[in-house]
């Protein structure tokens, strides 16, 4: 009896957990390998989709004597805010270097175009996909509404 309790609990703590997201009930999911998250620096031409609005986000440093945020932090950072928008991915990603404030050692801005996936029925019924604007079409007006979707 107590071997059938042990090895039962030992099935049990060996099965890894599978993470669950929204994104398992697209068409298509798409992540950039490298980062682990759907945040790219480039647009993305295989798929149409929907801009679903700006993204801005702002990682700081704790201490003067921190590392500069990673490439990962920074794409962490708009994906959290793009997956709170309903967005698919997040494309054209681009920030600066960081820069020293009256409330931060350092903070490194970021900016990108969160998007979503148009549905095989949205493209059967011959809606189109947009396309967002490349990082060297970016101004201030873009993200003057940033973190929101379109339209609200």
């Amino acid at each position: 009896m107590k071997l059938a309790i042990l090895t039962t609990a030992g099935v049990l703590l060996s099965v890894q957990p599978v993470a669950v997201s929204a994104a398992e009930n697209a068409d298509f999911v798409v992540v950039n390998e490298e980062m682990g998250v759907p945040v790219f620096p480039y647009d993305i031409t295989d798929k149409p989709y929907k801009i679903v609005g700006p993204v801005k986000a702002g990682v700081r440093k704790a201490t003067i004597f921190s590392k500069e945020p990673s490439q990962k932090k920074i794409y962490n950072e708009l994906w959290e805010r793009g997956e709170k928008m309903g967005a698919d991915a997040i494309v054209n990603a681009t920030y600066g270097d960081s820069h020293i404030s009256a409330m931060s050692w350092g903070k490194t801005n970021a900016l990108a175009f969160a998007v979503k996936f148009l549905t095989a029925e949205e493209i059967a019924a011959g809606e189109q996909g947009e396309t967002a604007p490349a990082p060297t079409e970016y101004n201030e007006d873009m993200f003057k509404g940033a973190n929101k979707v379109r339209g609200e």
